[in-house]
């Protein structure tokens, strides 16, 4: 066979292929370029789902009618001059590939201006200018899709149902508006309204309007600023997640990326703080020098590469853990009644109800006698060096005397988690505790384990010696796999100090092991490192022991159905003051629940 060269039309429509996948992509890149040319309002109609047609309609500069036809040609932009223009990228839109590629594989019609002549109105089908004609002077641009894939029906038959075609749009259009707050967005599908914003800059409105009210309620700002980054947005409180990462939007230089890393940088500063299988809601706006990014890597322009990704994942995750550790994270539970709901402001206050009411502060004769008993205890009662939990619960032993100064000094300077005095248990499994600003129930399971968790872990990687001999060694069978794994990687198991020596067939004795291995778990231990190996090369050590404190913690805290007394109860909760993430235990459930003044006395009807 010759070698020919393929016709414009031809190529254009194998580059749709990459641009245009599906009527998302149609809206993306339409959307993009309405933000690209300077528009505050864009507005997005739909019938059924983009497939019959898409309009999108902006307020932006327009296109001059020298520049109309021009705008249609492959690889025609006016973002892009030279190649030093196109590694400092400041545009959503650069490649010159989107009009063109649309208009190949569907009817097109657009009318734009500039507001200084009447506008100019084309339409085009499969590529083709068929008609050109001048228009009213509307300052702005709007084009109008029709039939999409009308010409390349094998691509129309793998589009999905209506329903998820729209989802794709939906969730597209969300991230974009996150990404420009201060731009107003209409979305309206057959007629009915999908969403709009206000356009007013303010991201948590956004937030709102995209995730809801009681979302935005509880998103907590965040702002960090270095020599190369700056860090702005909402990170989600731990008690809202969902069961996937598309809740994580990263958005760099006002475009909305993927990206695995950042992404895993997020959830690991939320470390223990979620349960497994669940993701926070995050929004994270990142400025930086567009020397530093490029977005030419993917025709959707949806991926990226950093020239500095060590330090960006870096500072993503301390800014994230920093915000935490200065934020309270005790739930509050808030009871409303059914006809409160009918009175909800349709503006947006984010202030939480408990707080827009005065605290009402206990009555003298329910609260002076908790406080008089702990005060007492804590002013008569003998300081203690050993923590309270390492004492078994089942010898029965009289409680040690409370450290005096010391919890003074943290009741002084601990803001995070107050003072909460015990009154008592709950089907011995909850501890119920209060202050001046309402109840409180803690998990005393929960609670013990964060408490024993932190100093696990604490031990666990601060080992006292290298290793551990042993009398008598440690033998292993392993698959043929793992034994291929262990032999492969061996020179990386002794850098942990592990010396696995061959004992026959794909068995192996270990003589010694590092001394920070918990006793009764050695061999857990060893084979979860030698699976770290075979999935993923490498033996992550800090990851291996937060496992191992985890487990340990679990194993050794009290269970439910423990009945306490008021002592140690009293213990536990100032032991759980002292961590430094008290608010839930090492697998992500919540510890502690606030019930306001507020709301306890709105439940007895004792406020209206």
């Amino acid at each position: 066979m010759g070698i020919v060269q393929m016709s414009e039309s031809l190529a254009n429509m194998i580059a749709a292929g990459e641009v245009v996948e599906r009527p998302a992509s149609v809206v993306k890149e339409l959307v993009e370029n309405s933000i690209d040319a300077n528009s505050t309002w864009i507005k997005i109609e739909l019938k059924e789902a983009g497939i019959e047609q898409i309009r999108v309609t902006d307020n932006g500069d327009g296109i001059s009618d020298i520049d109309c036809e021009r705008a249609f040609l492959r690889h025609a932009t006016s973002k892009i001059k030279d190649e030093t223009d196109l590694f400092r990228i400041k545009t959503l839109g650069f490649r010159g590939e989107a009009l063109a590629s649309i208009a190949s594989v569907s009817r097109l019609s657009i009318k734009t201006s500039t507001g200084e002549k009447a506008s100019t109105y084309l339409f085009l089908e499969g590529g083709h200018v068929k008609e050109r004609s001048i228009s009213d002077a509307r300052k702005g641009t709007e084009i109008t899709v029709n039939d999409l894939f009308f010409n390349t029906p094998a691509r129309l038959k793998y589009m999905k149902t209506i329903h998820t075609e729209l989802g794709h749009i939906t969730d597209y259009l969300n991230r974009l508006a996150l990404s420009h707050p201060e731009v107003r967005f209409e979305a309206v599908h057959n007629g009915k309204v999908l969403f709009q914003t206000a356009g007013s800059g303010d991201l948590l409105q956004v937030i709102a309007q995209v995730y809801g009210m009681k979302v935005a309620k509880k998103m907590i700002p965040l702002e960090q600023k270095s020599l190369d980054f700056v860090i702005r947005g909402y990170i989600g409180k731990p008690e809202v997640t969902r069961a996937s990462r598309n809740f994580i939007s990263i958005i760099v230089n006002g475009r909305y990326i993927r990206n695995y890393l950042l992404t895993q940088a997020i959830i690991r500063a939320y470390h223990s703080l979620l349960m497994i299988g669940r993701f926070p809601i995050v929004v994270l706006s990142i400025e930086m020098d567009p020397y530093l990014v490029d977005f030419n890597v993917h025709p959707t322009k949806l991926e990226a590469r950093f020239s500095k990704e060590r330090e960006l994942i870096q500072i993503i995750e301390e800014t994230i853990k920093q915000t935490f550790r200065n934020t309270t994270l005790i739930p509050e539970m808030q009871v409303t009644k059914q006809e409160e709901k009918k009175s909800i402001q349709d503006t947006l206050d984010f202030e939480s109800a408990v707080t827009s009411k005065k605290e009402k502060s206990f009555s003298p004769s329910i609260r002076e006698p908790a406080l008089d008993q702990y005060t007492s205890n804590l002013d008569t009662k003998k300081s203690q060096e050993t923590p309270h939990f390492l004492h078994e619960k089942e010898e029965q032993k009289e409680p040690k005397p409370f450290q005096t100064e010391k919890s003074q000094e943290i009741s002084d300077a601990d803001t995070r988690v107050p003072m909460m005095f015990p009154i008592g248990q709950l089907h011995g499994t909850y501890i119920l505790a209060q202050n001046e600003t309402g109840l409180y129930m803690i998990d005393q399971h929960a609670a013990q384990e964060r408490v024993k968790y932190e100093y696990y872990r604490k031990k666990l990687s601060e080992p006292i010696q290298m290793s551990q001999e042993l009398l008598l060694p440690l033998t292993f069978e392993f698959s043929r796999q793992e034994a291929i794994f262990i032999n492969q990687f061996k020179h990386e198991l002794e850098k942990v100090g592990l010396f696995f020596k061959p004992f026959g067939n794909n068995t192996y004795i270990i003589r010694s092991y590092p001394s920070w291995f918990p006793s009764g778990h050695e061999e857990e231990v060893i084979r979860e490192m030698v699976q770290q190996i075979i999935v993923d090369g490498k033996i992550d050590l800090p990851m291996v022991r937060d496992e191992l404190a985890a487990l340990m913690s679990c194993k050794r805290s009290i269970k439910a159905n423990h009945y306490l007394n008021n002592d140690d109860m009293f213990q536990l909760l100032e032991d759980l003051r002292k961590t430094k993430d008290p608010f839930t235990c090492p697998h992500g459930r919540p510890i502690i629940v606030h019930f306001t003044s507020y709301e306890l006395e709105k439940m007895f009807k004792r406020i209206q």
